[in-house]
């Protein structure tokens, strides 16, 4: 087949999501045959401010760039990819709208989302009702679940796999006593219960485990807490400005121990950049390591990864880390699916496909090397070694590390 350019209609949230012509009244509602474009729709927060913004750009980015790099492969099935972008603004009510919207005008065959975690929260029973395959990068308490949501699949590592890596790292550093802090949001208290399980299976000490208001500008009385308790390692949870007050916090308890941040910490921008607009070389992150993929920090030899990002780099600008860029992969594994599955409209028998070692196997994913997703969990399941702890560095496009920084 000969490969085209991908179809991108943009969207706002005040106007129609899809614009394809060719179907009837009658034909609207139903998912395009294999004769026709695989249809994807894929929401962000495009109109949102700061760190909610620039994550949803860069989430578009990589999936634009999943769809160039699919579509150059054969697309899914042999049907080119047709990718509708849709702004949520970052709003779970926007996004059921729009989401409602697009299904009525023109079923997609997949789904995807930018975050946050309420935009999932809100979007996936809709999706489950109407039978749409998706996948999501804002992991909830229950998007793994496949007997609540069985065509869903995370493509983001959750709370468990984070507190995992946290807890490994702690383990290899020698740390123990781990004081444990966490913002009020659904996905920031699950990382509190995650890292107590984690801690207890692994041996180590819990000392304290505190949470902070997200709305909260000064975290100083937790940390007390923590330090009272003994504490000689902090795993934190911050997205966004509260990273920035519990750094300012730390520094007006003087307080000098180890701060091991999970995704949400290398996920903000304050860690990438130099004062004014960052905290990057300040004694604020002196004691800072994050967690990261492998994907997320420059390695010249990692092809795989070079090509997602080149592909990224090419359709527009990168801002912010590649932690967000989970989208990219949606697409070989689809591919993988289809082909293992011979049919690229039947979303339960996907499903079914995507559960197996076979396609996990053989799709070309670059922001995790492997999916492990089974009949019984719908996460990724990233083993140990797709997660790095690195201290803060400047990021050229949208990874750590890079000498050229």
């Amino acid at each position: 087949m000969r490969n085209r350019r991908p179809v991108v209609v943009a969207a706002v949230a005040a106007t129609s999501v899809l614009a394809l012509a060719g179907c009837s009244s009658a034909e609207s509602a139903e998912t395009g045959g294999a004769d026709q474009p695989y249809r994807v729709l894929v929401t962000g927060g495009i109109s949102a401010q700061g760190v909610l913004a620039a994550n949803a750009q860069t989430s578009i980015l990589a999936t634009k760039a999943g769809v160039e790099v699919q579509n150059q492969a054969g697309g899914i099935g042999g049907r080119q990819i047709e990718l509708t972008v849709v702004d949520d603004a970052g709003d779970a009510t926007i996004a059921v709208t729009k989401v409602r919207e697009a299904i009525n005008k023109q079923k997609p065959d997949l789904v995807l989302n930018s975050g946050p975690s309420s935009i999932g929260a809100a979007v996936l029973p809709i999706l489950k009702q109407n039978d749409i395959l998706s996948f999501n990068v804002a992991p909830t308490p229950d998007s793994t679940d496949p007997s609540k949501f069985p065509l869903n699949f995370d493509l983001a590592p959750g709370a468990t796999d984070n507190a995992r890596g946290i807890v490994g790292y702690a383990k290899e550093k020698g740390y123990n006593d781990i004081g444990v802090i966490h913002g009020s949001t659904a996905y920031g208290e699950l990382f509190g219960k995650e890292m107590t399980s984690a801690l207890e299976k692994a041996g180590l000490k819990q000392a304290g485990n505190e949470e902070y208001e997200s709305t909260a500008l000064d975290m100083t009385a937790q940390l007390q807490s923590l330090k009272n308790a003994g504490a000689k390692a902090i795993a934190l949870d911050a997205y966004g400005a509260p990273l920035g007050y519990v750094l300012q916090s730390m520094q007006r308890l003087g307080w000098d121990v180890p701060l091991i941040g999970n995704t949400s910490v290398s996920s903000t921008s304050l860690v990438a950049n130099e004062p004014p607009n960052g905290v990057l070389g300040t004694p604020e992150v002196k004691n800072l390591v994050s967690q990261v993929f492998t994907s997320t920090v420059y390695d010249p030899n990692n092809a795989t990864v070079n090509k997602m990002v080149d592909t990224m780099a090419s359709l527009g600008t990168i801002s912010s880390t590649l932690i967000i860029a989970d989208n990219y992969d949606a697409f070989p594994l689809v591919a993988a699916a289809a082909e293992k599955a011979g049919t690229t409209t039947d979303a339960e028998k996907l499903a079914e496909a995507l559960e197996t070692e076979e396609v996990q196997k053989n799709a070309q994913t670059a922001f995790l090397s492997r999916y492990n997703f089974t009949a019984d969990n719908h996460g990724p399941n990233p083993a140990q070694d797709e997660m790095q702890f690195i201290a803060p560095t400047k990021v050229v496009n949208g990874q750590f590390g890079n000498p050229q920084a």
